[in-house]
């Protein structure tokens, strides 16, 4: 009996402490929500417009929870860490992890809107 009661009591705190079934789904969702932004801004194809869609897409994915924010994290920095070794600057990369972080944390994507892009961005 007491048995039974302690795995109760261990099933209720982990169901209330760690929703890690949700995890894959919402990792999955923001790894849809990174290639949309970057199949967006390929579409928009709009001068400086790089950061925003950087911010962007981290955003989206972060609002998913912690498995969005684990994929925007692991795809930014993969992407990085390619273009770093494709000869792409320094200063670059480090502008572009700038505004990942900054749409990882939930700040407005917009800060780095450029003037002119079009509203369905």
């Amino acid at each position: 009996m007491k048995l039974l009661l302690a795995g109760i009591v261990l099933i209720l705190i982990m169901e209330t402490n760690a929703q890690w079934y949700k995890f894959p789904v919402e990792a999955a969702q923001g790894a849809r929500d990174m290639l949309r932004a970057y199949k967006d801004m390929r579409d928009a194809n709009w001068k400086n417009s790089d950061k925003y869609f950087h911010a962007r897409g981290n955003y989206d994915a972060a609002q998913r929870g912690s498995g969005g924010r684990w994929a925007a994290e692991v795809i930014s920095n993969a992407r990085e860490w390619a273009q770093e070794r494709m000869g792409h600057g320094a200063e670059d990369s480090e502008a572009d992890q700038a505004a990942n972080r900054w749409g990882q944390e939930g700040r407005d994507p917009n800060h780095f809107r450029p003037e002119g892009l079009p509203g369905k961005y």
